[in-house]
């Protein structure tokens, strides 16, 4: 009898186990935190061009000559300051993170010197993210044609103590 008990406990702990485990997990992330404490200061750009496998381009221009900041708000609006080294210049917007927090969206429009005004930030995949750097990658990043020429813009920023 007490066999016979064992043999219909364990698959009904089982049972519960696997009721418990399935539950739906809400997406804890501290991503909206680490983007929204401080001011993100450029430290770096990095521009390159590929045509398939073949690196066509690689430059990295280092950002010392002006001071352009990025920064995120908790009601989900940004600014950035300075966008290309035009001095007193605010470009304003408001950001979001897609559902599985890899990627930036950023409507603002930033003034520059190429094409006067740009949303380089429309959509980014977050590369990195920790409490003092975060690297933001722009246009073609994702290699889904290998016969097309594909253009990634790689943003590096620190993070500025207030």
């Amino acid at each position: 009898m007490k066999k016979n008990l064992a043999y219909l406990l364990i698959p009904g702990l089982l049972l519960i186990g696997f009721f418990v485990n399935s539950c739906k997990r809400q997406l804890d992330s501290d991503i909206p935190d680490l983007l929204v404490n401080g001011t993100w200061q450029l430290s770096s750009v990095r521009v390159t061009v590929n045509h398939g496998d073949t690196l066509l381009l690689d430059t990295t221009y280092s950002i010392n000559m002006c001071d352009q900041k990025f920064t995120f708000n908790a009601d989900k609006t940004c600014t950035y300051t300075n966008f290309d080294c035009l001095d007193n210049t605010i470009a304003k917007g408001a950001w979001e993170l897609t559902d599985n927090r890899l990627t930036l969206r950023s409507n603002m429009v930033c003034q520059d010197t190429l094409t006067g005004s740009s949303t380089p930030f429309i959509k980014c995949a977050i590369n990195s993210l920790g409490r003092y750097s975060m690297v933001l990658l722009t246009g073609d990043y994702i290699n889904y044609n290998s016969s097309a020429t594909r253009r990634v813009v790689r943003y590096g920023f620190v993070r500025q103590n207030n």
